[in-house]
């Protein structure tokens, strides 16, 4: 029998948290800025992802990094049926 992690909701996320994930290690040949928005986007409800871009951006990080395909983060995103908020948050960033 396999153990579960019990699912946790409303979860408060501390800076420090958020913040980590600017240090993903991206996979070899992917950009690390792209890498750093899919993975924090994976991962985040939209107000951590606000969050998380503030910090990129002070990082001095780039919104528009493309991946191996040539696709930005944004542009990738667009195609997913949930990621309205996110689009917009990085429309504003």
């Amino acid at each position: 029998m396999a153990f579960a992690q019990p699912a946790t909701f409303n979860e408060q996320w501390s800076d420090e948290r958020v913040k980590s994930y600017l240090n993903r290690q991206a996979p070899t040949g992917e950009n690390a800025d792209f890498n750093a928005l899919y993975i924090a986007y994976k991962h985040m409800r939209p107000a951590d992802f606000e969050r998380f871009l503030v910090f990129f951006k002070a990082d001095g990080r780039d919104v528009n990094a493309k991946n191996a395909q040539g696709l930005t983060f944004a542009e990738l995103i667009k195609q997913h049926p949930h990621a309205r908020e996110f689009v917009a948050l990085l429309d504003a960033a």
